[in-house]
């Protein structure tokens, strides 16, 4: 069976990592595979929005497996199989895989069914909204190994929480409650786990409800404007604003109200 599955509902993408007997740990397989699912949703204009979850089990996904991946990063053994070759050919396809070297371009919502752990941790990270399992751990667990979070976690903790909350996470290695994360702003829903997905599923519908070049034009600003100053992030904003005022779903947004009936955006 595929260690990564993509299901289509209507305009949102369900992609599932699907290695349950291993607690989802990213191996060579589900890297290659999950990086090339992200390169087929970021490029299908019809996919509006994509929720990423885990097949049913405790943890959502508990990071590299490193038994199998850190030996092909560090050259310390050769290749055993085609993921193997794949990944020693190209170490930057664990970046892809895990979004830090990739922008999908379009709303992510992740679904957390389970622990979220080190590079499970960081695909949360990734997102822009994230709906985790009521008493799910998260964590960062790398410095407790000798490492770092190298796939965005170390980089991005602080875009998401205050300093001293970033660090403490970070540093310690110890995981938190899923509570205690959307008490900390972390997180935007938390619920039981057999309702996770659904709600995920009500959040993305509801996304792909509206205009998705707005969208799109708007997690960028958001994503963008904490590298900008406050001049430049203006600046995006009236760009892309621009841009938005010549497109036939700007047409259309205004005249369905007027119309007091539902939009028919279509992404142009």
């Amino acid at each position: 069976m595929a260690v990564v599955t993509v299901e289509r509902r209507d305009r949102v993408a369900v992609v599932t990592l699907n290695r349950p007997e291993a607690r989802n740990a990213l191996n060579p397989e589900l890297v290659v595979s999950l990086a090339r699912v992200w390169d087929e949703v970021a490029a299908d204009d019809s996919v509006w929005v994509v929720v990423l979850t885990a097949a049913p089990g405790s943890t959502f996904c508990a990071g590299f497996d490193l038994a199998t991946f850190i030996p092909l990063l560090t050259r310390s053994k050769e290749p055993v199989d085609e993921w193997d070759r794949i990944v020693a050919a190209d170490l930057g396809i664990a970046g892809r895989a895990t979004l830090r070297d990739l922008d999908l371009g379009k709303p992510l919502v992740v679904a957390a069914n389970g622990h979220a752990i080190a590079g499970g941790m960081e695909l949360l990270l990734a997102a822009d909204l994230r709906v985790v399992a009521s008493g799910a751990k998260l964590g960062l667990s790398e410095v407790a190994l000798g490492l770092i979070p190298a796939m965005g976690g170390t980089a991005r903790l602080g875009r998401h929480l205050p300093p001293a909350l970033a660090a403490e996470l970070l540093l310690t290695a110890k995981p938190i409650s899923a509570e205690q994360a959307q008490q900390w702003g972390l997180l935007n829903r938390v619920v039981a786990a057999d309702a996770v997905l659904d709600t995920a599923l009500q959040l993305a519908d509801t996304i792909a409800s509206n205009a998705p070049l707005a969208a799109r034009a708007a997690r960028r600003v958001l994503r963008d404007a904490a590298d900008l100053t406050a001049d430049q992030a203006l600046a995006l904003e009236a760009e892309l604003s621009a841009q938005l005022a010549a497109t036939a779903d700007a047409v259309e947004g205004p005249r369905a109200f007027v119309e007091k009936r539902p939009p028919r955006f279509e992404g142009r």
